[in-house]
């Protein structure tokens, strides 16, 4: 199964709206609209077109990933990083390690454009085998409740969160 990962273009939009909606139908802790949210987050200033990935296998696109700009409010300074949300791989093609490769070629293209961090909330067994660690190691905290176990970050240059704590602003566009 050869897979190719690449930015997403306007084409790819409705086709991507689809491939979200169908990956997130049957996920028990979703509220069904992450879909809904990448349409917001693309017309948002947090918006980066670099890192809004597809992943095809024979030219049909079958995987998401996007990340975002984000803020951590450390009091007198606020920091840059990213969230990622969402990833998305359709239902047939799930457990096959598409996710964890549009995860590793996100953090690789990210890196590349200087960024230094993401964070997350997502399944806590999954993420950590990318080298997510819980937020709350870092002093970091979400501006809503969540399980902290969920609640993940990851430095994709060494101590890129070290002294930062503070709380996460999202865009507005996360709470539309």
């Amino acid at each position: 199964m050869k897979i190719s990962i690449r930015q997403e273009t306007v084409a790819d939009y409705p086709i991507v709206f689809n491939l979200i909606e169908k990956a997130f139908r049957k996920e028990v802790l979703s509220d069904k609209k992450e879909q809904f949210l990448v349409e917001r987050l693309r017309k948002s200033g947090g918006f980066i077109p670099e890192l809004a990935l597809v992943a095809e296998i024979q030219q049909q696109i079958v995987g998401y990933i996007l990340l975002s700009k984000i803020i951590i409010d450390a009091g007198t300074d606020k920091y840059i990083t990213l969230a990622l949300a969402p990833v998305a791989v359709l239902p047939d093609f799930q457990k096959k390690g598409l996710g964890g490769q549009l995860i590793e070629k996100a953090h690789q293209t990210a890196k590349e454009l200087g960024f230094q961090s993401i964070i997350l909330l997502g399944h806590e067994k999954y993420y950590p085998k990318f080298g997510y660690q819980p937020l709350s190691q870092f002093g970091i905290l979400l501006p809503f409740d969540a399980p902290k176990e969920n609640c993940m970050a990851i430095e994709l240059v060494p101590d890129a969160l070290k002294n930062k704590e503070g709380n996460v602003i999202y865009p507005k566009e996360f709470f539309e």
